[in-house]
This record gives C-alpha cells, structure tokens and sequence, in this order.
C-alpha cells in the first residue's frame, strides 16, 4: 500500500523536512548559517550535474529536433499556458502567493532521473529522453527565471531581475565548470554513485526545511487553510491531467513513432524537483519560497505515481510477447 502511494521514499523524506521544519523551524544565526550551507549545496549540485552529463548527449540533441523540440515546447509552452489559463479562469482559488507556486511549476524544466526512468519502462526512445532531459535542464537555467517573470507580471506580481542573475551565478556557472573538468573528475564521481546520490537529495532536504522553516516562523499553516491546500492538489491533478493529454496529442499528430512517443509523454509531462526547489530557494527568498514549494512537491508525488503507472501500462502492451501475438 505504501509503495503505491510513494513509488519513490524520498517523497517520506520530504514530508519528514516539512514535519520538521513545522515542529523545530531555525531561526536568526541559525537560519542564516542553514541558508549558506543550502547555498554550498546547490552550488555542489549544478557542478556534479556538469560532471556527469556526457557531452555525447548534448550533441545528439542536435539530431532529432522534431523530437525535442515537441518535449521543449510542452514543458516550456503548453505547461505556462495551462497554468495561465487555470490562473484567470479561477483567480480566487488560491493566495497569489500559493498562485506563485504553480505558475513557478509551470516555468520549470523536465526531471532527469525520473522521465529516463519511465521512457525506459514503456519501451520508449531512452536516447531522446536523455538528451531532451539534459537539454531542457541546461536550458532551464535561463527560461525558468524569465518564464517565472512573464507569468507572475501577467499576474501583476513582479520578481527581481538579480534573481535571474542569480540562478545564472548559482546554478549554470558551477555546472560549466563541472563540465570543463569533466575529463579529469568524472572518473571519480563514476565510481561513487552514492555521493551524487546524497548531494542530490540532501540539497533538496536542506532547501525543503530551510524554506518551510522560514514560512513556519512567519506563520505558514495559520495562514493556508486546509481548503487552500486542497485546492492545490485538485490544480495539481487537473494541471497534470491536461498535459498527459497534450503530450499524447503531440505524439500521435505530429507523426512520431511509438518510441519517440512515450519520450515525449514522460519528458513533456513531467517537472524537475531536483531543479526546482534550489531555483524556488534563490527566486524566493525567506518566507515566499514555503508557499512556492508546496505546489512543486505535491506535483512531483503526483507525477511519480500516475506516470509509474502509465508506464507500467505501455511496457505490458509494448511487451514482446504481445508484440508477437
């Protein structure tokens, strides 16, 4: 039962920061030291991000343009038009702060680990999961801020242009330096799976608690009441199910093959946590980055769960014994 409702125990983790930050949140001199360590982290992640990609993948993103430029366009087209459209058509639904959230998930770039994952389950194009995967986090790091930007100004919220300097300075900076020093440390980061592995998650724990800490201290829980919370679980589903269908749409009428299908259906539909809470952490300082993350969490449990299952679907039905029948 519990595997069904988190295919992936990191969810547990997250939900343990959350629990953490609400009972015991850091506060003056601690708070501080936290956001620098957090800092440290994020900057340690985009430069191992640098280490481990293969520069093999950013070339072959070259090749198939037919096919990332679909997965381009759903994660960073269809996606804000959606949200945008859920934002006018139900304006009081939500705080603008809780509307910042899921405007900023729909500005955010594909997962990696996650959309490869389940291409490779369905049977699916993994080299063009890859490679759009990799593109859409390199490029992340410049449309996500501006995007961000676009959308919140269209709802007469305004986000400092130092912040998109900052995602520049913080995250694409260490990721080229990664990726310079690529052929002297990548032997040593391959053999060290584990190492990547904690960076990864515990950046996105130290940014969980260190923004759930500030939004408890400036009285989060008192000021999102259950009905709010559950208003954006149902915008989570709705978001999510609208672009399952757009990325199906995208796939069938634009004539890709079934492989290139389901690359499109994982890649397109699916956003970056990993990414996304660091970015949330820089865009949104103090208190504000609670209320952004909380959708990008409840958006990303959603995703793992219904496209687990999804995938699981098309791999019975891409299976080889069917194939034979």
């Amino acid at each position: 039962m519990l595997k069904r409702l988190f295919p992936d125990p990191f969810i547990g983790w997250m939900i343990g920061a959350v629990l953490l930050a609400s009972l015991l949140p850091v506060r003056g001199v601690a708070a501080a030291a936290l956001d620098a360590a957090t800092l440290a982290a994020i900057f340690s992640l985009f430069f191992l991000h640098g280490v481990r990609l293969p520069r093999e993948a950013l070339v072959s993103g070259l090749t198939d343009w037919r096919l990332h430029a679909a997965i381009l366009a759903s994660t960073y087209l269809v996606f804000p038009v959606a949200g945008l459209a859920l934002a006018n058509l139900f304006p009081g639904l939500l705080s603008p702060e809780l509307w910042a959230g899921m405007l900023f998930l729909c500005a955010l770039p594909s997962t990696v680990q996650s959309s490869i994952a389940f291409t490779s389950m369905a049977r699916g194009n993994v080299a063009g999961a890859v490679a759009a995967a990799a593109g859409s986090n390199l490029l992340g790091v410049f449309l996500t801020p501006l995007l961000v930007g676009l959308l919140l100004s269209a709802q007469g919220t305004q986000v400092s242009f130092s912040g998109i300097w900052n995602i520049v300075a913080t995250l694409f900076l260490p990721f080229i330096l990664g990726h310079a020093l690529r052929p002297l440390l990548f032997p040593l980061i391959a053999g060290r799976p584990r190492l990547t592995t904690f960076v990864d998650k515990g950046t996105i724990l130290l940014a969980v608690y260190g923004a759930f800490s500030a939004a408890r201290v400036e009285g989060l829980w008192s000021r999102i009441p259950p009905v709010d919370i559950a208003a954006v679980i149902g915008l989570c589903l709705v978001l999510l199910a609208l672009i399952l269908v757009a990325t199906v749409a995208i796939g069938r009428f634009g004539g890709f093959s079934r492989e290139s299908r389901a690359a499109i259906l994982f890649c397109g539909s699916v956003k970056s946590l990993a990414s996304g809470v660091p970015m949330a952490r820089i865009l949104f300082p103090g208190a504000a980055a609670g209320y952004v993350i909380l959708p990008v969490m409840l958006f990303h449990s959603f995703q793992l769960i219904v496209c687990a299952w999804i995938a699981a679907r098309l791999a019975a039905q891409n299976s080889p014994a069917m194939e034979r029948t």
